[in-house]
Formats: structure tokens, sequence, C-alpha cells
């Protein structure tokens, strides 16, 4: 056990656990759980003895690393601190979690209680998403919010950020040819990230001369990146980030900053992060509801280049979620048939996320320095403001009272996150002035199919209620302000798979008879035992050099598939959450049929302003594209599948004959997939 822990629980205690096998979500028909391969695939991390973590081993480090955070505060600030009170505590926290009733976020889950979290006193690799305004772009520092927005990606960390900036009359610039200099870029990622802002700064502030680049320091394609998994991509990303920055500029002197000079330099550092052969990023762009090029920007006729689909010149509009930040009352119906179309923009009611914590009460007024989301948009943030989030599932609990315990130690896993400062100074005095978290709850439709809306809505008020209540006493005790804000909907990602629950506030794609398919790499061990255990291994469409796609039959205990809901109803669903639950937003993507319900999203945007923060929409409908994350199969199949496949003995993966976990950045839910994918298959 690592050293740097100042709490431990007691060995006994976890012997107790390490013959308890878990009961991991979603059983295939071959008898294997598609949550514990999840789990060594994205968390089980290699031990320094080569062996991979097991759940209870996780849950060690997670509680371990939970609880030392809060003794290191109670030590550092002189305050009480009970060492046999503490270990009661997180006694009953490692067995909720063990049991699947809370997790930390998937990046929590993967980096809690590791040494760079703990020895470099970091919060910033535990946080899922972050925000950033352009608004207050100056003419001295031009590149702050894109340094930032770079940074934060790389880390993994999915980034919000608006085009404000270009109200400000920033002036391009010609930089001086007769003062060229030389940047040698350091392989690191403020190396990166410095040259970036560098050539940006030069096209606006006078006197840093022409700058050119030196990569011979950068390591080459294919090397490891042992902090956050993958392979580097070397240099080439960087090279054409750089080169499209320079076709933005170049020519323009006299010019002032639009908003699509902003969305393409925020996107093309995107494409530039996720070059390696492991995504690591998301991005939001908010615009203007008034902003005609920022409406067409993934028109391919508007803008031809940066919606290419030539593998030669590829574009990179693709590279956002894309959504319009208006005020109730605001016509939205220009913007209802594009919406239709193709999905996008999403809406943001900037003035309700503002105004209110949950709808069902008035307005406090709390949030008024809130100018954007992340990328999920499940979180109202400031600019330079960072994610909190932590996970429940109400469907794993044995009645309210039960969940509503649960609630405390999730709450206080959100709460103890904010005790660690991240490494940038204008997010630390923001975060630690808000305390803001995201307590989130997944299996929220399945619960409404098996129970009822009723139940529901009891257990969100109450469970609500009880946060506050725990707020109050924990944040007077860590002498620390209350939070601004404490609840929302995460649209989950791979975490809820563990746990064997619907994401979010979302029906499962598949209901209760679907393949589930998930991307691995190609040279991961537990695709060869896949293939000898006769599951259907494909080489990824998008990506065949280096990815596969695994097929898992499943039964799941989801009574409706999501084409199966109505429109109306999911709107509904996320409506309440957003009425009793959030006091940030709910996370949600609409999913619809545009032949039988694309008519509507006029309907449902005018009936749902002020009920809802923020909404997105997918349409589904008959284009199916290759190796889709979910897909509906007959119980027939199933059946079929059953007499095929094998069990698989995974101890060998356990033993060490495994690759060290991915991670999961940012918020990785089918819809995201689904985009991606979409993205990918037509650009291909």
């Amino acid at each position: 056990m690592s050293d740097f822990f100042s709490f431990k629980l007691d060995p006994g205690f976890i012997q107790e656990y390490s013959t308890i096998p878990p009961d991991w979500g979603y059983q295939d028909a071959a008898g294997n759980s598609l949550g514990e391969i999840t789990f060594l695939r994205t968390y089980s991390r290699l031990k320094d003895d080569g062996t991979k973590e097991r759940w209870f081993e996780v849950c060690e480090r997670v509680i371990n690393g939970m609880y030392s955070i809060q003794k290191d505060h109670a030590v550092a600030n002189r305050i009480p601190w009970d060492d046999d009170k503490a270990q009661a505590s997180a006694q009953e926290a490692y067995q909720r979690l063990f049991e699947f009733k809370w997790t930390p976020p998937g990046r929590g889950l993967w980096m809690m209680g590791t040494p760079m979290v703990h020895e470099l006193k970091n919060s910033a690799a535990l946080q899922n998403c972050a925000f950033v305004s352009t608004e207050d772009m100056t003419a001295e520092d031009p590149a702050a919010p894109f340094a930032f927005l770079m940074e934060a990606s790389m880390l993994g960390v999915g980034v919000g950020f608006d085009l404000k900036g270009a109200d400000n009359g920033l002036v391009i610039q010609d930089p001086d040819p007769s003062d060229t200099w030389i940047y040698v870029v350091p392989d690191s990622r403020e190396g990166w990230v410095e040259s970036v802002s560098a050539l940006i700064d030069s096209y606006f502030v006078p006197r840093i001369g022409d700058i050119g680049f030196d990569y011979s320091l950068i390591r080459p394609a294919g090397s490891p990146i042992k902090t956050f998994g993958g392979t580097a991509a070397g240099p080439d990303p960087l090279i054409k980030l750089h080169e499209g920055i320079r076709r933005i500029f170049d020519g323009r002197a006299g010019e002032t900053l639009t908003s699509m000079d902003i969305l393409d330099i925020g996107n093309l550092i995107g494409v530039c992060v996720v070059s390696g052969n492991v995504r690591r990023s998301a991005e939001l762009a908010i615009g203007d509801l008034e902003d005609s090029d920022f409406l067409n920007a993934k028109n391919a006729e508007a803008f031809p280049e940066r919606n290419s689909y030539d593998p030669e010149a590829p574009g990179w509009g693709w590279m956002s979620n894309n959504s319009v930040a208006v005020e109730v009352g605001d016509d939205l119906s220009a913007i209802a048939e594009g919406i239709a179309r193709n999905g996008e923009p999403g809406v943001i009611w900037l003035d309700t996320s503002q105004d209110y914590g949950r709808l069902v009460d008035p307005p406090d007024y709390k949030d008024y320095r809130v100018s954007g989301y992340n990328p999920c948009a499940e979180q109202t943030l400031e600019s330079y403001e960072m994610c909190t989030l932590v996970e429940t599932y109400i469907g794993n609990h044995e009645d309210k009272d039960d969940f509503l315990r649960t609630l405390k130690f999730a709450y206080l896993y959100g709460k103890t996150v904010t005790l660690l400062p991240t490494h940038w100074e204008k997010t630390n005095s923001i975060m630690l002035r808000n305390r803001r978290i995201g307590t989130s709850i997944s299996g929220l439709a399945d619960f409404v199919d098996n129970r009822s809306l009723q139940r529901l809505r009891v257990a969100l008020d109450e469970g609500y209620n009880v946060i506050q209540h725990w707020d109050r006493i924990y944040s007077e005790w860590l002498g620390v302000r209350e939070s601004i804000k404490t609840t929302t909907v995460k649209p989950s990602g791979t975490v809820s798979i563990l746990a064997g629950s619907s994401p979010g506030v979302h029906w499962t794609p598949g209901g209760e008879y679907f393949e589930r398919r998930i991307r691995f790499s190609k040279d991961d061990p537990m695709v060869a035992m896949f293939q000898m255990a006769g599951y259907d291994v494909q080489v990824a469409s998008e990506n065949p050099d280096t990815t596969v796609v695994v097929s898992f039959p499943i039964r799941s205990q989801s009574k409706r598939a999501e084409k199966e809901v109505s429109l109306f109803e999911k709107a509904n669903l996320a409506a309440e959450l957003q009425r009793y639950w959030s006091d940030n937003s709910v996370s949600v993507t609409l999913s619809f049929d545009p032949d039988t319900e694309g008519q509507h999203i006029g309907s449902i945007l005018a009936m749902y302003e002020g009920s809802l923060k923020t909404v997105s929409f997918l349409p589904m409908g008959d284009k199916v594209y290759p190796q889709m994350p979910y897909e509906s199969i007959p119980r027939e199949t199933y059946l079929a599948a059953m007499m095929k496949l094998f069990k698989l003995d995974l101890s060998p993966i356990y033993d060490g004959n495994a690759l060290d976990a991915i991670g999961e950045a940012y918020c990785t839910t089918s819809s995201c997939e689904i985009r991606e994918l979409m993205n990918d298959q037509e650009s291909a």
C-alpha cells in the first residue's frame, strides 16, 4: 500500500472483502460480466508487482485517498480529527462503494489514491470537465483562454468555451519578419501549450516577432504515455495545429478577431489533443443565436474546408458539439429545423442557469457569475471553473432509506475533492469560493419503468434535502464554505456499466436484449481471449490499424429501449430531475426519430423553456453506422449466443498479462460514442 496515505482502512476489514465476488453489472450470454471486463480495461491499474488491481483493492485505494485528503486538511488547518470516527465512516463508505451503490466518476475511480493526486497535491486529474470564456480576452494576453483549453484537454478534461471574445475588437497584426526567433518545443504538456500561446500572441501582441519552431525534442510516434495511457502521436499533430493557426491569421492584418476564428482555434486544438490512439477530450462551443456563421459552422456548403471529409485534408469542425446561449422567451423557431435535421445546435438557457438552483425552489441568484457549461452540460460553471462530480445508482438500493444513507458518502467524496487545489491559480480562486460539486444519479429511467415516477420524485426531493443537511455539517467541520450547488445529473459513462445501471437520465439504447460493442487496443491480451471464447471481434472501421471492436450479447433489466420511448417522455423525465433534484443542470440528449418526431422539436423547446437549463438532441432514424456501440437484438439471437460463447477465465489478466488501465476521459456516454462514430464514418 502506498506510503503517501495519512489514513488507511483497517487491513482486517479489507481482508473480509478480498474473497467476496463483486456483483458486476451486465452479465452476457456466456455468463461473463461486461462490468468486470470494462473494469479491467478502463480502471484496474497495474500494481508495482505487475499484477492488476482487483475491485476490492480499487475500493481501498479510493477510500484511503478520500479520507487521507480529509485528514491532511484537518492536520494542516489544526482542526479536530478522530481516527476511530473516521475509520467507521470510511468502512461504511467502502462497503457502499464495493456494492456499487455509489462510485466516484470514472476519472476519480481511475486516479483517486494515486501519486498524480496525492504526491502532487493536485486535483486536476480528478476533474471531469471545465469551462472557459473568451469574453475577457485582452490584447495583452489573447492566448490565455486557449492555453487553458489546451492544457485541460491534454489532461483528459472535457472543456466548454464560448465565442464572446469576438466582441472585444482585437485587431490582427502581421508578425514582424525582421524579428524572427525559434522556439524549441519541450517534450511536455506545458511545452506544447506554450508553443501555441506564443504563436497566437505573435498575431496580436507587438514586439513578439515572427516565431518559428524546432520540434526535435518531441518523442516519436508510438512512444508510450505513462501517466495517462495511450501512445504519443509524435510532433505531427502539433505541427498541423501551428499550420492551422497560421492559416487563420496570415494575410489578415488590420482585421478584427471573429467568432469563427475562436471556434476554429478551439476545434484545431481539440483535434491536436485527440490525435493519439486514445481519445482524451471533448469540446462544447457556445455561440450566439444571431450568429449565422456559427449556426452554419457544420454546414459543408458554407464552410467546406472545416467540414472536409477528404482524408488528405480532413476538416476540424466535428471536434465540438455546438450550442446556443439563449434566454427564456427567445424565438428559437429559426434553429428548430436545423436541430431536426442534424441535432445541432443544443440550447442553453443561461438566464435560468444563473437565477435558479432546483426549479422547484424560488430563484436565489447565487450563481449569477455563471457564463457557460462543460461539454456534457450538467454543470453550470464560471470561466476557468471545473466539474467536481460523483455518482450514485438508485436502482442498486434496497429502499429509499438505503439510498438516502448512500448520499452522505457520495456527497462527502465530492466535497473532499474540493479540499485539493489544482495547479491553476485562477481556477482555484473560483473553485475554493464556490465549492461546487455535482452529486449525480444513474439508473433513473430503469427506476421509473420498474417502480414509478411518483416514488422517484419523493426520493429526489428528500435526497436533495439530505445533501443540504450534510453540506452544512461538513462545511462547518472542515471550515470551508457551503457549496454553491451540490447536485446534478451527469450522463455517466463506462462506470455505469460496472454497476449494471442505465446511464444518467437516459434509457438504455438497446433495451432488454442488445449487443454492446466496446473498442479495445488490438494489443490488449483480452482480445485473444475473446476470440478463443467465440466472440465477434472485428477490426474497427474508423481506426483499423490500432483498434478492434468486440460485441457482447446482453440481457438487461431495462423494460424499454431508448427508441421505444417518446421524445416527450424523455424530455419530461429530464424536467422532473431539474425540478426536484439538480441545482446545477441535467445532462440530457433527447434522441428522436427524424421522420416521426422531428416536427416536434420546436414544440419541445417552447414547452420546456423554464423547465430545463440545457438540452441537446440526437437524430436516430434509420441511418445506422457500422459497429454502433448499442444494437438491439432479438431474444433468439441472445439464446443462440448462449450456445456459442464460452465462459472466460480472467485470472491471467489479473495476474499481470494485461495492459494498464486506459482510464476514462470526460464523459464517454453512448451519445458521445454515437456522435464520434458518426463523425469518424462521415470523414473516412
